[in-house]
């Protein structure tokens, strides 16, 4: 479905991004395994997308850093000579109640979560204008639709990548490039195993369908949205939220 495509997904050593990395690469996809900091369990999800048979390389980049990431971008056109999906997925939590939040914490997500992703749609984009073509997808979050008690810096972040994402598929549209949001809920990940299980019961009575989700159900919506089945979908915000978000 995807082969020979060239994708980048940012933030893919564990979690959603891996899940979506891997998933891309099933489909064909030469995927470019974006990491920060954890580069041996990016490392890993390289090793099982080439041990399956996929193909993958790893790019160390801090997405908050706007000349690195122009760099990533460039590096990868000139490796690959393309860039045909985007994946921003990169992101990071400080929470924390408004009064008690740091001017840092409330800085560092917005960097990271939605200048993050500004720096590299910034950069790719004057790749797939070129083409014609190209498909990105941003990861926002129920949180940006809902809002959160103790996640103001983090609601806002997604709520800004949905402006972004609805602004940048108007521009884009005219040369064919889709440009989608995909919002997860409340997902099966390690940040969410860290939670208590009276608070992953609580936030489960909230989902009409009771449960948290799975990283592969986003992946999934990825995977459709970076295929030629969406040719016909931009500027969408998809929850991937089992409810909540109605």
């Amino acid at each position: 479905m995807l082969e020979g495509k060239i994708a980048l997904v940012t933030g893919a050593s564990r979690g959603i991004g891996k899940a979506i990395a891997l998933t891309l690469a099933e489909q064909g996809a030469v995927v470019v395994v974006n990491y920060n900091g954890s580069q041996e369990k990016a490392q890993e999800v390289v090793r099982e997308i080439t041990e399956a048979g996929g193909k993958a390389s790893l790019s160390q980049c801090n997405v908050a850093d706007f000349a690195a990431t122009e760099e990533m971008i460039k590096n990868i056109i000139k490796e690959y000579g393309a860039l045909d999906i985007l994946v921003n997925n990169a992101g990071i939590t400080r929470d924390n109640l408004i009064l008690k939040m740091k001017e840092e914490d409330f800085d560092a997500v917005l960097d990271i979560n939605l200048k993050g992703a500004f720096n590299t749609i910034k950069h790719a984009s004057r790749q797939m204008l070129k083409q014609k073509s190209g498909k990105i997808i941003n990861i926002s979050s129920v949180s940006g639709i809902l809002g959160n008690a103790g996640q103001a810096n983090y609601s806002a972040s997604k709520a800004g990548v949905i402006g972004l994402t609805k602004s940048v598929a108007r521009e884009l549209s005219s040369r064919q490039i889709n440009v989608n949001a995909v919002a997860p809920g409340f997902i099966d990940t390690d940040m969410t195993q860290a939670m208590t299980e009276q608070a992953k019961e609580e936030m489960s009575s909230q989902i009409p369908f009771g449960r948290c989700g799975q990283a592969q159900e986003v992946a999934d919506v990825v995977a459709f949205l970076a295929s030629e089945k969406a040719a016909y979908i931009t500027g969408q915000v998809i929850s991937v939220d089992g409810g909540l978000a109605i």
